[in-house]
This record gives C-alpha cells, structure tokens and sequence, in this order.
C-alpha cells in the first residue's frame, strides 16, 4: 500500500481518490477549504493555502507520503523539487508540474524549444505592454491569465475599447502571486480537442482516442468520443504530445489541447499534467479504463495492456442556477428523475460544499453502440443536464 498526497481536491481529484481506494491505496486529500469532493472519499484531508509554502511543507512531513499528486495550479511547485529529491515521487514529476503551472513556460518550451506550432503569442504585466501586444497581433485575440483555471479571467477582445476591460478581468482572474497576462492570435479552428497521452515508468507512451470538446471564456461545456480527425491530423497531435511529455518528464495521465483549424491543421494549445476535465466522457465507458484509471496506473507504474474505444459518447456539465452558501446547499434539488428515465444515461454530482451562479456542480454522460450518432448523443447529454437543476450548459456565467 502507497501512501498518497493529493493537492487539490475537486471533482477530478476526486474521481482519481475513488481509483486508488479501489486498489487499497490511503490517500490524504488537500485543499484550501473544508468539503471539497475528493476529502469525501479520501482517508483523511488537509484545510489549508498550498499556496503557503511553509504549511505544505509542514503537510508533507506530517504525512511522509509515498507519492504527491498534484491537481490543481496554484501550488507553491518550487518546493516540489525538495520532495523529489528525497525520494517522494511527484506526478508525473516536478519539473513537469512547475512547467505547466504557468502559462509562458509550458508555451515558450513548446514554441521555442520544441518548435511546435502554436497561436502567436504575447506577454504583458502592464497595460502598456498589453496594448502594445494588441497592435501587434491584432483583432480578434484571445486574453488569459499566465496562472488560472476554469476559464477564470479568460475573455475574448475584439476591439480597443474592449481592451482595458480585458486585461483588469485577466489580473483579477489570475491564481497565485504571477500577476502577468498572456494575449494571444485568434485562431479560426473547425473544432477543439484533447489528446489524453499516457507516460509510462515501464511501458511506452499511450494515447486514448482523441475526445472533441467545446469551451466557452476557457471553461469546459461538453465532450465527446469518437472524434473525426484524419489519421494525418492524429498522427501530428500524437507526435506533438510525445514530444512535450517527453520533454516534460514523469509519468501519468496528460491532457493536451489542440485546435483543429478549417485546413486541418493541429495546433497546440495548453496542457495539463493530470485529468483534463473534457476526459470526464470516459466515466460513461467509452473507454475500457476511465482517464482516471489510467493516471492512477501510471502513477503506480502498473501495467496497461491497452486502451480501447468501447462506446460512443458524450458529457454535458450541470451548473448552479444560483449562489448557495453551504448552509443553505440542502435546499438546493437535483432532479434525477427525468434524466434517469433514458437508458445509457449516467449523472456524477460532485459535491461541491457550495455553489456559485455557473458553477459546474455535475455532469451528464450518454453512451451508444460504437457506431452511434455522436451528434445525436451530445444533443441528448445537453438536454438532460439542463433537466438536473434548470440550467442550460450553455448558459453565460
């Protein structure tokens, strides 16, 4: 039995708890407030900024885990190199979670480094700098913290008087102390997808079938499998994946952003060095392992004879009509009914202690026989999840 360290305890973490006490592994889950949904079926949990270098400092010797699984950004990731050279294992290593942290490293290594076709980009930490970034690049262009998550200070600027507004949400978005924006080209992409790649301690690199995924200001709306890429297109993200993972070092589950533009072409986008919240359609089998199945073998260094397309299917988030205190989340009613009346129809409610308007607080999974309609099946997944508290997937947060 391993002993593990989780830092960050969403929904996806908690989802990768659920794997590991399902082999018999004891894991203490982190985060900064209390209930968070990974604490709910950890063994114990930890209240407390991770941001605070000194309290997970204090954490880890209190624990002395095994391994420590990162899964959210705003980690103080320096101290992480101290651990490994200790002999705590980091997923999927330490080098890599302080690279993709933050925004211009991960895009600089797979821009300049490895020569790998991204948007055009920009930083700036002044208003100045980020108006000077906007001539250059020119209109539309896509803005975003260096440092966030979920979509949060992400906005899309289509003209200079939108640009003040811009870069105060960006700075007011950003997590952590990197107070810097990145302003990058709009790319006229066809569709969006995520490549989840697995790295191997023992075996070589996998990648499960690519998932179609459709964001809105950076936050996750829905996804689906099989996605139509040509084999050419497959081929050019699969080598682009290898390449940064490999660059990146570890082992585990990556969830590595494309665009798919009009001509076909792949573009890199971002990457996240655990589940990516679009894998969440494998909860619906359509794969033979879940991503979180296979980051926890990766993790483990356990054998994975193989990863196979089963079903076809699709997600769609569920999100908070309103603002509910914890105190008043009791009042706050699911209706699974009506979803749960269609076959091949599964609900995941996190369990989040407390909502916010838009806050995605569940999702919807279909799934069909290998050759169904995937446009039927998202159609179907988006209008059950907006049965579940009323609103729309779509809806503007």
């Amino acid at each position: 039995m391993k002993k593990i360290l989780l830092l960050g305890s969403g929904e996806l973490g908690k989802e990768f708890v659920i794997a590991a006490k399902r082999a018999g592994q004891y894991v203490i889950a982190c985060d900064r407030y209390e209930g968070a949904p990974a604490m709910q079926v950890a063994d114990e949990h930890e209240v407390f900024s991770m941001l605070d270098g000194d309290a997970l400092e204090a954490v880890v010797r209190k624990h002395n885990p095994d391994i420590i699984v990162p899964e959210i950004e705003a980690i103080r990731t320096e101290r992480l190199f101290n651990f490994e050279k200790e002999g705590v294992q980091v997923v999927p290593s330490a080098r890599a979670v302080n690279f993709t942290m933050n925004r211009r490293a991960i895009r600089d290594l797979a821009s300049k480094e490895l020569g790998l076709r991204t948007a055009k980009y920009f930083y700036a930490k002044t208003f100045e700098e980020f108006k000077k970034a906007a001539d250059e690049i020119g209109f539309p262009c896509v803005v975003k913290p260096l440092m966030s998550s979920s979509g949060h200070g992400q906005s899309y600027v289509h003209n200079d008087d939108e640009l003040e507004q811009a870069f105060r949400e960006a700075m007011e978005g950003s997590r952590g102390d990197v107070k810097e924006v990145i302003i990058e080209e709009f790319i006229d992409f066809e569709s969006e997808f995520t490549l989840l790649t697995v790295t191997q301690k023992n075996g070589e690199t996998l990648f499960c079938p690519p998932i179609g995924h459709v964001q809105k200001g950076g936050d996750y709306r829905e996804s689906w499998q099989p996605y139509a890429i040509s084999d050419k297109a497959l081929k050019e993200a699969q080598h682009m994946a290898d390449e940064v993972t490999r660059a990146l070092t570890g082992y585990g589950i990556w969830g590595v952003e494309f665009f798919l533009t009009r001509q076909g072409e792949v573009i890199f986008s971002e990457l996240s060095p655990r589940p990516h919240d679009t894998g969440m359609v494998t909860l619906g089998h359509t794969t033979n392992l879940s991503e979180f199945e296979l980051h926890f073998r990766a993790v483990m260094g356990l054998p994975i004879a193989g990863i196979h397309l089963e079903h076809a299917g699709a997600s769609a988030v569920i999100l908070a009509p309103k603002d509910v205190t914890n105190e008043e989340m009791p009042s706050l009613q699911y209706n699974f009914e009506d979803a749960l009346k269609e076959d091949r129809t599964r609900i995941r409610i996190f369990g989040k202690p407390e909502a916010h308007f838009g806050r995605r607080m569940g999702v919807v999974l279909c799934y069909g026989d290998l050759d169904a309609d995937t446009t039927a099946l998202r159609d179907k997944a988006k209008r059950l999840a907006k049965t579940v508290l009323g609103t729309d997937p779509y809806m503007k947060k």
